[in-house]
């Protein structure tokens, strides 16, 4: 792991066996406004360590990829215009010593390379609408397919392919198992109307079948499908107006390919006057919390 700068905290924390969550960076550095960004990645921090459950957030900062930040990492994510690196900008960064938010899918490699495995984000990236022209998938997908971690996401947002998503995961042997549902979320709402071949009700169950998956799997990580509460979602027919004033706004200022998704993303917030951002944070909050659960089951049965 010498290509990797862990912080004693997290060193300490993988070398005793201690519970460890990795969480992402591109939600504070692209995902939330300044400086509600430096906040709620503090805030997130402190959740773990309130469960007592080391917190590894993840970014390349000069070429180096950080596992575990801190206060000056952090404040570098949420304040410094950082590219939004994926696995295949890893390498580049670090050749040319230049910083990067990691997504999920650069989250989750650089955090199997450290040994970590359990990661709470948001929601998963997935297959973009119209995806059959455009080819737009996420990385996020393939990269679950072979990296050996536990992703903690509120399903994907609406404004994806969500039964094409599902097909994906299928396709590529990622397990998704729904946390006390059936039913996989749609990111703001707490169902999207697919059903899940599985659930799973404690976090005991979660750990025994990563066990189960290092034994008898083939490399793939695991999805744990985490609804946000009914009574947090956001309002279900204000959600489905504002996506359909957005489709169409996207549609008539020629919105096309891979711009559409952040076009898409960009103007809920406005039209939503925030909404669907205090959601997000919501649903983040949640997410982070099971993983904290998740973290200290797998310590247990190691």
């Amino acid at each position: 792991m010498d290509q990797l700068k862990l912080s004693a905290e997290v060193e300490r924390a993988l070398q005793e066996n201690l519970p460890i969550v990795a969480l992402e960076s591109t939600i504070i550095s692209h995902g939330l406004p300044r400086p509600r960004n430096l906040e709620a990645a503090r805030e997130f921090e402190e959740i773990l360590r309130s469960k007592g459950v080391v917190p590894a957030t993840i970014a390349i900062l000069d070429g180096v990829p950080n596992i575990g930040l801190d206060a000056e990492g952090l404040d570098r994510i949420a304040n410094e215009d950082l590219a939004k690196a994926s696995v295949r900008d890893i390498p580049t960064l670090r050749a040319l010593g230049k910083s990067g938010a990691t997504t999920v899918a650069a989250t989750a490699h650089l955090a199997s390379l450290a040994g970590i495995r359990v990661f709470a984000t948001g929601g998963l990236g997935g297959v973009h609408r119209g995806a059959s022209s455009t080819f737009d998938e996420s990385a996020d997908l393939t990269t679950l397919a072979n990296t050996r971690i536990t992703v903690v996401a509120a399903g994907v947002k609406s404004v994806l392919d969500i039964p094409a998503t599902l097909e994906r995961l299928e396709t590529l042997s990622v397990p998704v198992i729904g946390w006390r549902t059936r039913e996989f979320p749609a990111f703001w709402l707490t169902k999207s109307g697919y059903t899940l071949d599985w659930s799973v009700d404690s976090a005991d169950e979660v750990a025994l079948l990563m066990q189960a998956q290092d034994d008898l799997g083939g490399g793939q990580g695991i999805v744990v499908a985490n609804p946000i509460p009914v009574e947090k979602q956001w309002d279900p027919a204000e959600h489905d107006r504002v996506l359909e004033i957005a489709f169409r706004a996207a549609d008539t200022a020629g919105i096309t390919g891979k711009a559409v998704t952040p076009f898409l993303l960009g103007f809920i917030v406005e039209e939503s006057k925030g909404k669907s951002l205090e959601v997000n944070l919501d649903l983040a909050r949640n997410n982070v919390s099971l993983a904290g659960e998740l973290a200290k089951a797998w310590a247990a049965i190691q």
